[in-house]
């Protein structure tokens, strides 16, 4: 896992992932899973950022490998932070930020083309807006109203 500067752009956090990619291969390692999860938040402050793009890397290689791949990384003004773990085998499925940052697409899909949800405002932030009359007490009140009429006509 690395986390660079929030003021780099894609393209240049994509090109430093190939670049520890030609670094691998020249060790006789490679990269078996690349996940590019974006612009996120960070918990706290980094070098004086509050923002970096995540990249997770599922990597194949040997322990002195890792090691000059972490001393370049660790030059790297672009990198803010990197993070390896050791584990038995890399899993193929997306991690699960990646599969709920799907999910929350698929869900969300905004309202532009299709209804507004029900809620309180015309904007879509609240529901249909209606006047007094059509709050319940009113309605209440013009039924009791409308009885007495109809009681003191007869």
């Amino acid at each position: 896992m690395l986390i660079a500067r929030n003021d780099v752009s894609q393209a240049q956090v994509e090109s430093l992932v190939e670049t520890i990619e030609a670094l691998l291969t020249e060790h006789g390692g490679s990269i078996q899973k690349r996940e590019f999860w974006g612009l996120r938040s960070l918990a706290y402050r980094i070098k004086k950022n509050r923002k970096g793009h995540y990249v997770l890397l599922g990597l194949d290689c040997t322990p002195d490998t890792l090691r000059e791949l972490e001393r370049q990384l660790g030059l790297n003004e672009d990198v803010l932070r990197v993070l390896t773990l050791r584990v038995d085998e890399i899993d193929e499925n997306p991690s699960p930020v990646l599969a709920r940052k799907n999910d929350d697409r698929g869900e969300r899909g905004g309202f532009r083309g299709g209804s507004k949800p029900a809620g309180r405002f015309e904007s879509g932030r609240g529901g249909p807006r209606r006047g007094g009359e059509d709050r319940e007490e009113y309605r209440a009140r013009g039924e009791h109203e409308d009885a007495r009429e109809a009681a003191g006509a007869e």
